[in-house]
């Protein structure tokens, strides 16, 4: 059974990403239902508001500081927390399944000899054996799995699974500075799109496919996602097309979403795509062909040419809330 869970915290530029609170605040709960105890561990130079982490359910936080660690470095990340975690005979590593967990999970499994189940979507506890679920066959089926292994190393889809407060929680933090990591590659330059939010992250994404018919028109789903405080997200036609940055590519081969609604604008709704989007809360499809694919996954659909449709919704969204 577990009896100690460690929480891999994610930063970029020293900010805790929101799917490391949601990885945290679950972890909290299935230790007050294993009876098990739980701690974090965070990697990187100065991180903001680090001891927040308490309010969703850590009592312990490790902080290793080094300048060189500011930037996700697999060899020195891994070697970092696969120590940490045989030093503290933690059984349980949950990682949020973002690029960052995906490259980071398999490693320390590797290292640790422990079993590795990723991008789960539920969990539960059943006969005293934790058993995780998880979408396959491009999110046409769910699989239920649960570890032979004695070490556990899983990582959780963002978006899925809460990150609630608890007030009043406080927090023991550990610094722990490291002399010298050891960095088989270095980061050297990072480049980001300022300003825009990461379609991983995003609670509302509205994106386009084909229809737009040309990068010249993304300017209304720019809008409309504006107007929203959404994410941009395209299909991987338009970011083969080149029209948008493979960043925002949705599906299969970009990034896996899960925000509370999801936007569809001219995508006519291939199985990639579907399987880096159909785990949305709220999905909307607009497309003119009625018989479009996307339309077997939506919640809403609207039958129509989204240059009508765009700026009519997006004008009225901007009423509702002036």
């Amino acid at each position: 059974m577990i009896k100690n869970i460690l929480v891999v915290i994610e930063q970029r530029d020293g900010k805790i990403k929101k799917s490391s609170l949601e990885a945290v605040s679950t972890a909290s709960k299935l230790a007050s239902e294993t009876n098990s105890s739980v701690q974090s561990i965070a990697l990187g130079s100065e991180i903001e508001n680090l001891s927040s982490i308490a309010e969703y359910g850590v009592s312990k936080i490790n902080h290793f500081k080094n300048s060189d660690l500011h930037s996700y470095s697999p060899s020195a990340y891994t070697k970092i927390i696969s120590e940490f975690a045989i030093q503290t005979g933690s059984d349980l590593i949950i990682i949020p399944n973002t690029s960052f967990g995906k490259d980071l999970a398999p490693r320390i499994a590797a290292r640790i000899s422990a079993g590795c189940i990723m991008d789960i979507i539920h969990f539960e506890i059943s006969a005293d054996e934790l058993i995780c679920r998880r979408p396959i066959y491009a999110g046409k089926a769910m699989l239920d799995v649960k570890f032979l292994s004695e070490k556990k190393v899983l990582t959780l889809r963002p978006n899925v699974f809460k990150a609630e407060k608890l007030p009043g929680l406080s927090a023991e933090i550990t610094l722990n500075e490291v002399t010298s990591p050891d960095l088989t590659t270095r980061v050297t330059e990072i480049k980001k799109s300022e300003g825009k939010l990461d379609v991983a992250e995003a609670d509302i994404i509205v994106s386009g496919g084909r229809g737009v018919k040309g990068p010249e028109n993304f300017h209304l789903i720019e809008e409309l996602a504006e107007t929203l405080g959404a994410a941009v997200g395209a299909s991987r036609a338009v970011v083969d097309a080149g029209w948008r940055s493979h960043g925002e590519q949705v599906g299969q081969t970009g990034k896996t979403v899960s925000p509370s609604l999801y936007i569809a604008c001219g995508i006519s709704g291939a199985i990639q795509h579907l399987a880096g989007m159909s785990s949305s809360k709220y999905i909307v499809a607009i497309n003119k062909d009625k018989d479009a694919p996307i339309f077997s996954v939506a919640d809403y659909g609207i039958t129509g040419d989204l240059f009508e449709v765009l700026p009519k919704l997006t004008e009225e969204i901007k009423k509702l809330r002036s």
